[in-house]
């Protein structure tokens, strides 16, 4: 909090978010003269286990909070020589590199935010954190470079900003009241997933990926944003020419090396495998570094509706193959019905057909704190099915915009600190050809607003840390110069990957493996079930949503994780109402304030 904060209601958003952090919690206040800053932090310890508390104070008189992992500490550590350090975790590299790339009589620039851009690159991680600078009074708000940790904002009538890992830490300020952004609402419909700095929620902002942002108070003791610089972008910039004879080891010692940089850990680490290409190249891969290091070779995890599902027998086929420890679960018939209020509570967002997720960490928590995932490869790679049909896709998403009501993207609030990246809505200049397809989803939405949620959410909700090595500095650069021509082709994904698989041992059957839909893929019998019993519902639910109405009524399985995120989310809190019966949930919602 800054701006009229206090202790207690920083300690208190914490707890609401204790999921996250279930191994230690604490605290930092500091009253201004013109105002006051608190900050509350739950842990989980994945490195320095018992020697890095948070909040992390240091001598220039700067604190932290922090979430997420920075890869290179060891590096860090070595160019900041004269730092006095306190703890042998990660986190403190920051407050080093802080105080090593900021001074107390240095001259602000006009964007106070551009002082740290320097400092904050020499990261190499994923990480939400927030650092008040006594000297400066300053806060800074920060975000990696692809968004894979979250990192969330609003500002209340007063002028005080609250910031957290997730919304539902604001429930615990009695001034936040939440209320749908449907504009956003109308966006995520027709895309599928939010697009931009965008959440559900009216007024609650992101922090974009790759961004700093510094905050201030002003006289009045209000919190303003005086500075944004996004200090990180990825660009995809093919080449005209990739020899597979040469550039598929490369692109493979490319993953290699930030799988390696992923597998550093104090505590047990796991693998998600599905059984498709990317997991499975996750499986071989950390199974050689871990034997080429002497650490333990990790084990694996996979959930299915039967045993007959064609990830289950891919999956059991890869860890067999490997000689890799496998636990795989079949996931009840019931498992829709009991979790989705979980679930929903868990993402804050609309999805109910990729409930695995939830089954997954679960029963990968019991043993191991650390998940290596492959999401990212699909983005990088041109995994989806939709990039052969850009034409179509567009179409589609045009379509379902078309059916809001009122809907006018000049009116969106757009730029730096904004919620929107710009006005530019509409799909058309977004598919023109596959690199601008690409380039539009990796930083406006499908990655860090999807993928990198889902498993970002639902592991932490059972206070589990998912990683992605796919997503590396070093893959992405490599990744982002391949030719189209070795993305995609009108039969095959992901060409140039399954180039840099066939160097390893994985089977031939892995590697030339086509992708297959997650979620309907992992419980296509459990999601259709479900969605059939309740699309009648669903189409009366429609009804009661305004300007969504049309766009609802032809999307039943959205129909009803919205009218979940409605009740969980929308019309009391979302920890006690996530434990009620669905079907409760789903008759008992507040008035629609939409």
């Amino acid at each position: 909090m800054l701006g009229s904060a206090d202790a207690e209601t920083a300690l208190a958003m914490a707890a609401c978010i204790s999921h996250r952090g279930p191994d230690g919690h604490g605290g930092f206040y500091d009253e201004l003269e013109n105002g006051s800053v608190a900050f509350g932090h739950a842990r989980l310890s994945i490195v320095d286990l018992e020697g890095s508390p948070q909040p992390i104070g240091s001598d220039h008189g700067a604190v932290l909070v922090q979430n997420g992992e920075i890869y290179n500490q060891s590096e860090l550590r070595s160019r900041c020589n004269t730092y006095p350090w306190r703890t042998s975790g990660d986190s403190e590299t920051i407050l080093a590199m802080h105080r090593q790339g900021t001074s107390a009589d240095g001259v602000p620039r006009d964007n106070p935010a551009d002082d740290h851009a320097e400092w904050v690159s020499a990261l190499d991680g994923m990480w939400g954190f927030a650092i008040w600078d006594s000297r400066r009074r300053e806060l800074l708000l920060c975000r990696d470079s692809m968004g894979v940790k979250p990192l969330m904002r609003t500002l209340l009538p007063d002028g005080t900003l609250l910031f957290a890992s997730e919304v539902k830490a604001f429930h615990a300020h009695p001034e936040f009241y939440p209320r749908p952004d449907v504009d956003a609402l109308v966006v995520r419909l027709a895309y599928e997933y939010p697009l931009d700095m965008t959440t559900l929620f009216r007024d609650v902002t992101q922090v974009a990926p790759g961004t700093v942002e510094s905050w201030s108070l002003d006289e009045q003791g209000r919190a303003v944003l005086n500075g944004v610089c996004r200090y990180s972008r990825t660009i995809v910039s093919p080449e005209g020419r990739w020899d597979p004879s040469v550039q598929a080891r490369i692109l493979l010692d490319s993953f290699r090396e930030g799988l390696e940089a992923r597998m550093m850990s104090d505590v047990p680490i796991g693998i998600v495998l599905s059984g498709g290409l990317d997991s499975s190249l996750v499986a071989a891969l950390a199974r050689e570094v871990s034997q080429s290091s002497g650490k333990s070779v990790p084990e694996c995890w996979t959930v299915a509706s039967s045993e007959d599902n064609p990830d289950y027998v891919a999956s059991v086929m890869v860890a067999q193959h490997h000689d890799l420890a496998h636990h795989a679960k079949i996931i009840e018939e019931e498992a829709f019905w009991k979790g989705l209020p979980r679930f929903v509570c868990s993402g804050e967002d609309l999805d109910i057909t990729v409930l695995f997720w939830q089954s997954l960490f679960e029963e990968m928590t019991k043993r191991v704190r650390v998940g290596l995932c492959g999401q990212g490869a699909d983005e990088l790679h041109a995994g989806y099915a939709r990039y052969r049909d850009l034409d179509g896709h567009s179409g589609l998403v045009s379509r379902r915009l078309s059916l809001a009501e009122g809907f006018d993207p000049n009116r969106l609030s757009a730029g730096p600190g904004e919620p929107w990246s710009d006005n530019e809505i509409h799909p058309k200049s977004h598919y023109k050809d596959l690199r601008t397809a690409l380039q539009f989803e990796l930083e406006r939405g499908q990655l860090s607003n999807f993928q990198l949620r889902l498993a970002d959410r639902h592991s932490m909700a059972h206070g589990m840390e998912a990683r992605v090595p796919f997503l590396s500095s070093q893959h992405r650069a490599e990744s982002n110069r391949l030719p189209m021509s070795w993305k995609l082709s009108a039969d095959t994904e992901k060409l140039a990957l399954r180039e840099a698989a066939a160097l390893t041992d994985l089977p031939e059957s892995t590697v030339r493996r086509p992708k297959l839909p997650a979620g309907t893929a992992t419980a296509p019998d459990l999601v259709s079930s479900l969605i059939e019993e309740l699309t009648p519902h669903a189409m009366e639910w429609a009804k009661e949503y305004g300007r969504l109405g049309q766009q609802l009524a032809e999307q039943p399985d959205m129909a009803i994780g919205m009218r979940l995120f409605h009740s969980i989310h929308l019309t009391g809190d979302p920890r006690s109402r996530a434990s009620k019966p669905m079907m409760d949930l789903l008759e008992d919602v507040s008035e629609w304030p939409g």
